[in-house]
């Protein structure tokens, strides 16, 4: 809740800086619209929600130390209005004081769900974790659209799957896409 009261407030008292939107910021943000959004279709995982948010968070403070200055007001005040909308179900009193600070009217009962595109929200690259005999030796950072052979290969070349794997007969390479890749050893 500091966090999101201090961006607010950052976003209220920040100079003319430059508008624009780092990529990365843009993609957090509409990755979180889609996690909470999916998160209150039917599952009601409100912990995954609010680690979604922190998330978003800690990558525009990451975003703002990166740029070495504020983060440009064009991002500010829309991560801060759909901030506010996503947070106002677990913080609806602070949601409603921040939505009035920002100068928005109405309540914010009546204003439509942020949208995400599914395009923006798309990862350029994910991190694929590696086991050997189903113990986490390692990660792998490949692009999201690799494929079970290229997950295969890379995992094998890791260095530290290596180490693991030296002198041992690999039996089995099971690569479940986009989420695991397990070595079976002897």
């Amino acid at each position: 809740m500091d966090k999101v009261w201090q961006l607010a407030h950052e976003a209220a008292l920040a100079p003319g800086v430059s508008p624009g939107l780092p990529a990365e910021v843009e993609r957090k943000l509409h990755q979180t619209i889609r996690r909470v959004t999916t998160d209150f279709q039917g599952r009601w995982h409100f912990n995954t929600s609010i680690a979604a948010i922190m998330e978003l968070l800690n990558e525009l403070y990451a975003a703002e130390e990166k740029l070495g200055t504020q983060v440009p007001e064009a991002l500010l005040a829309e991560i801060q209005r759909d901030l506010v909308l996503l947070l106002s179900p677990f913080a609806p009193f602070l949601s409603h004081e921040l939505w009035e600070m920002m100068g928005e009217g109405g309540s914010l009962l009546h204003v439509p769900w942020p949208k995400y595109d599914p395009a923006l929200a798309k990862e350029e690259e994910i991190e694929v974790p590696v086991q050997v005999n189903g113990k986490l030796r390692s990660r792998i950072v490949v692009p999201a659209t690799a494929s079970e052979d290229d997950l295969r290969q890379r995992a094998l070349a890791e260095e530290k799957i290596q180490a693991a794997i030296q002198g041992k007969q690999v039996v089995k390479v099971i690569v479940v896409p986009a989420k695991l890749v397990n070595i079976v050893v002897r």
